[in-house]
């Protein structure tokens, strides 16, 4: 399942979006006490690039909105792998689920 699309807006620059509340894992989010919007995301991300891909550090930016997630950059490649990962959260419930009781209980706070 595909729920992002990494586009290239101008030669050479790219960006990763996800147009909010449209992933499998909405009700959940909103259960735990979130918002599944743009900030949000920006969020999951962040959590991820920290936890699972620190290599990912300093590729790319955010610019999310409330409708809508945004990653972008030059490297394709880094935004392609954020795209990978953020995309098994988004379908998985329970990777969820872990994600952001793990996150809460190490302090992190979701802007959303």
């Amino acid at each position: 399942m595909t729920l992002l699309r990494l586009i290239e807006t101008t030669p050479g620059r790219y960006s990763l979006l996800l147009d909010a509340g449209t992933t499998p894992v909405d009700a959940l989010v909103e259960e735990l006490g979130h918002e599944p919007n743009g900030y949000f995301w920006r969020g999951v991300a962040e959590v991820l690039v920290s936890t699972e891909a620190p290599t990912l550090e300093g590729r790319f930016a955010y610019d999310p909105e409330g409708g809508m997630f945004c990653a972008y950059g030059t490297d394709r490649g880094a935004l392609h792998e954020l795209e990978a990962l953020l995309n098994v959260v988004a379908a998985d419930g329970g990777r969820m689920r872990r994600l952001i009781t793990d996150a809460e209980a190490s302090g992190f706070e979701f802007d959303d």
